[in-house]
């Protein structure tokens, strides 16, 4: 590996003149015909020139973490617990909110600019050397798998892509599995139907790993899959189970313990799933660092609230039926306690809940809006605006879908979601609670206009 990244790491840079991180990615994207191409057959080439797939056999402990929901906070809460316990971590997300480097971290920090560069460039050589083209989602995962390797991290911890069995993460052998849960999502690309979904996304199990999955229903073409791995399953609901006590304490349980632990700024169905992987692991993480890294864990853009521009905000990047369960179920609570903490103070009108909304055009934007309408939430107005994404929903087709279920003076369009981000705040008062969702590229946007 070192001969060929040592002989072609110039190659690539002087052959484009490429210097920033930018120009790389602008770069990335252009040398694949399609965004998004599953299968690993390009992928194994490349990464065994890297040397990648041995080192993370040989050096790492691995996590692998698929799931329609919940992947981003329960990696999260792996990484936490394992650094608080002293390994050094290494945690792969994606997509980012506001910078790629979000999406590659050793032990809580983005990497810089300059070690991307250097593994993209490195990545780059492997690929020419090897006459293939690769997505940017391959390129760029590679790269950090690469980080990972180079860097001797004790962990990685892994979040899937799309799917699982094709998907470029799953080029890397885990020694524990996550699955979150099984919905609807990606049908271009996984199926209609969640037997075909769970299939693809057990295809990240390996024979005679454990597999944590965490969801009380499973598709019977999941439970086929651990069975031909011989896959030792621990599942939500039978083998370990969680209990909100406050809002500062919950409780954890499992065949072995029972835990009072403090309680995280993120769901309690991922948090719960994540520390089921830990301690279904080897790794020596003790009680103390599983406290630590609840209290300071945290993931923007889910369940995300912030107050800037003297407005309360929440950011979640629910953009599926299921993902807006996972919303609802925090929301309507914190609903309560705002309006009692804000509801009160003299020579104010009680709160207000509006919400800022935009999705890509290839989700099911009906069924995310009628939850959404449906909950019992008193949305006052919605603020929509085209995000600047390539797939992104037309306004034209956002309030075809709203008006179905919204008054149509209560909705405003706007140009970009900038602009619909300086219009809610000037159309709020400081009491009132914004809650901005729909898509990853949704949170991204108002937190770009926001500078936050």
């Amino acid at each position: 590996m070192s001969d060929l990244v040592a002989s072609n790491s110039s190659s690539p840079n002087d052959k484009v003149g490429l210097a920033s991180l930018t120009e790389w990615l602008n770069y990335m994207q252009q040398i694949h015909v399609s965004a998004i191409d599953m299968g690993l057959s390009r992928v194994l080439p490349v990464a065994e020139a890297l040397g990648v797939v041995q080192s993370a056999k040989d050096d790492a402990y691995v996590f692998t973490v698929a799931g329609t929901n919940g992947k981003g906070s329960t990696t999260a809460v792996i990484a936490e617990m394992c650094k608080a316990a002293g390994y050094k971590t290494a945690l792969y997300q994606s997509p980012h909110l506001s910078v790629f480097n979000e999406r590659v971290r050793i032990n809580g920090e983005m990497v810089s600019d300059e070690t991307l560069i250097d593994a993209f460039s490195k990545v780059e050589a492997a690929r020419l050397e090897c006459d293939l083209t690769l997505s940017f989602f391959e390129m760029t995962t590679l790269a950090a798998l690469l980080i990972f390797a180079e860097a001797d991290c004790d962990v990685w911890v892994l979040e899937v892509g799309l799917g699982g069995r094709l998907d470029v993460v799953n080029i890397i052998d885990p020694d524990m599995a996550v699955i979150t849960n099984i919905g609807i999502d990606h049908v271009d690309w996984l199926g209609d139907n969640v037997e075909d979904i769970g299939r693809e996304k057990a295809g990240i199990l390996r024979q005679g790993i454990s597999l944590i999955y965490g969801a009380t229903e499973m598709p019977s073409s999941v439970q086929h899959a651990i069975d031909n791995e011989q896959a030792t399953c621990y599942q939500i609901g039978q083998d370990f189970s969680y209990r909100d006590i406050d809002s500062m304490i919950w409780q954890y349980s499992n065949a072995a313990v029972t835990l009072q632990l403090p309680r995280p700024a993120l769901s309690l169905t991922n948090t719960a799933n994540a520390l089921s992987a830990v301690l279904a692991s080897p790794l020596s993480v003790d009680i103390s660092a599983i406290e630590q890294a609840l209290q300071t864990v945290k993931l923007a853009g889910r369940f995300d609230y912030r107050e800037s521009h003297h407005r309360h905000w929440l950011f979640d990047v629910a953009h599926n039926e299921q993902g807006v369960e996972f919303l609802l179920a925090q929301l309507l609570p914190f609903w309560q306690q705002h309006l009692s903490k804000h509801g009160n103070q003299a020579g104010r009108d009680l709160p207000k809940l509006k919400m800022l909304f935009s999705m890509l055009g290839d989700k099911d934007i009906d069924k995310v809006v009628q939850r959404l309408t449906q909950a019992g939430l008193p949305i006052s107005d919605w603020f929509i605006a085209e995000i600047d994404y390539p797939r992104a929903a037309s306004t034209e087709q956002l309030q075809g879908v709203l008006t179905q279920y919204v008054d149509s003076a209560n909705i405003y369009e706007f140009d970009s979601l900038h602009a619909a981000t300086y219009a809610v705040i000037d159309d709020s008062q400081p009491q009132d609670l914004i809650v901005v969702c729909g898509s990853f590229h949704t949170i991204g946007e108002a937190l770009a206009a926001l500078a936050v």
